[in-house]
């Protein structure tokens, strides 16, 4: 079980009524998001060929973390629904009650954690029952900007999250 304090310096409102209306997400349109689409406009994420290269005897991964631009309020406040790995970093049981959802298998914990802005802080009431370690899943739920710091990364964004299923494509 990974242990971290996660501290939240804010939160979005939006998702306080998700937590506390169930089923929010079948009352409203999703909106289907990519990683792409938190970035600011003319901002790059790593590119798939350099996530490998990593000296796993060096510093730890967290100060290695790359400087983020802006987050994207675009969906403060919306359903969305993204895919992605997780990342567990809290358990209710046998489940996952909270997971950093990163773009790529191995973000942050067997290579650097991608910029803040690519990165969502997923919490849940119902615990998860995750197949293992980066299970590829959609999430869905009340999505928003929220600063936030664990012990493995800073994180842009975060999502109360209404529905988790195994990844489809």
């Amino acid at each position: 079980m990974v242990t971290t304090t996660v501290r939240r310096r804010s939160l979005l409102t939006g998702m306080a009524a998700c937590v506390l209306v169930p089923g929010i997400v079948r009352a409203e349109t999703v909106v289907d998001l990519t990683w792409a689409d938190l970035l600011p406009e003319g901002e790059f994420a790593l590119p798939p060929e350099l996530q490998d290269l990593i000296d796993h005897d060096g510093p730890s991964l967290q100060s290695r973390q790359p400087v983020s631009g802006d987050t994207r309020p675009d969906w403060n406040g919306q359903v969305v629904r993204l895919p992605g790995f997780i990342v567990p970093i809290d358990y209710s049981g046998t489940g996952v009650t909270a997971f950093i959802l990163v773009p790529y298998v191995g973000a942050c914990v067997h290579v650097p954690p991608p910029p803040a802005n690519q990165l969502v802080l997923v919490t849940t009431e119902r615990p998860y029952e995750s197949s293992g370690l980066f299970e590829a899943v959609h999430v869905t739920g009340m999505f928003g900007t929220a600063s936030t710091s664990t012990a493995l990364a800073d994180i842009g964004y975060a999502l109360s999250a209404d529905e988790i299923r195994p990844y489809r494509s």
